[in-house]
């Protein structure tokens, strides 16, 4: 069982990334919401905890192994959670998390349907279902957010600076380093908005810290 991996991230598609490790390209579904802060980590090492799984028709004997992988040890076990809802598989669960898992375990502790509706994949009826089976049980991942307003961005920053800190505490950074890395970014070239310049910026200033 391969419980995590840390290699080069060498490609990110549309819905998985491949990574080196060693000799070995591993290819890997990811969640929706990691994609876009994936993407500028390109070239970088990073850690993935996984889940592998089978995927097709064991009846009909076509079966095809899958490894999806989480950046936050957090992430994968909500996800594992998540799963155990009926009619909720791997896939459904990997395109419907598009939000912080801290803010959707937050709506189903909250039995906040109309927030869970606006994730994809999620209709009225498995909101509800959702809600039914994991109220009570998604607490230890809840974090707070605006009642019915899914969100990804943190007070005070907009979205291309949270996926910049993201991108850097992906790659080993704590919180509270990345932000100041990202200040100090801001500070040196105040013309910068995408979260690609940002991350290169910030990189560049912790290579010369280090």
């Amino acid at each position: 069982m391969i419980s995590a991996l840390t290699g080069e991230l060498r490609r990110v598609e549309d819905d998985r990334v491949h990574v080196q490790v060693g000799p070995i390209l591993c290819e890997m579904l990811v969640p929706a919401a990691d994609l876009q802060i994936l993407q500028p980590g390109i070239g970088e090492e990073m850690t993935f905890h996984t889940v592998f799984y089978l995927e097709g028709d064991a009846s009909g004997g076509n079966l095809e192994p899958r490894l999806i992988g989480f950046l936050r040890k957090e992430d994968k076990a909500f996800f594992q959670l998540f799963i155990t809802v009926k009619g909720i598989g791997p896939k459904k669960a990997l395109k419907a998390l598009v939000m912080p898992t801290g803010e959707i375990a937050q709506a189903i502790e909250s039995k906040d349907a109309r927030f869970l509706v606006q994730l994809p994949q999620i209709g009225k009826r498995m909101a509800e279902q959702i809600v039914a089976e994991l109220a009570g049980k998604a607490a230890k991942f809840a974090t707070p957010y605006e009642a019915g307003k899914p969100s990804i961005g943190g007070a005070g920053r907009n979205t291309a600076e949270e996926d910049a800190i993201s991108t850097l505490m992906a790659l080993g950074e704590r919180r509270t380093d990345a932000e100041m890395l990202l200040d100090r970014a801001k500070q040196g070239t105040p013309t910068m908005k995408t979260t690609d310049a940002f991350v290169r910026e910030m990189l560049r200033m912790r290579t010369g810290r280090g």
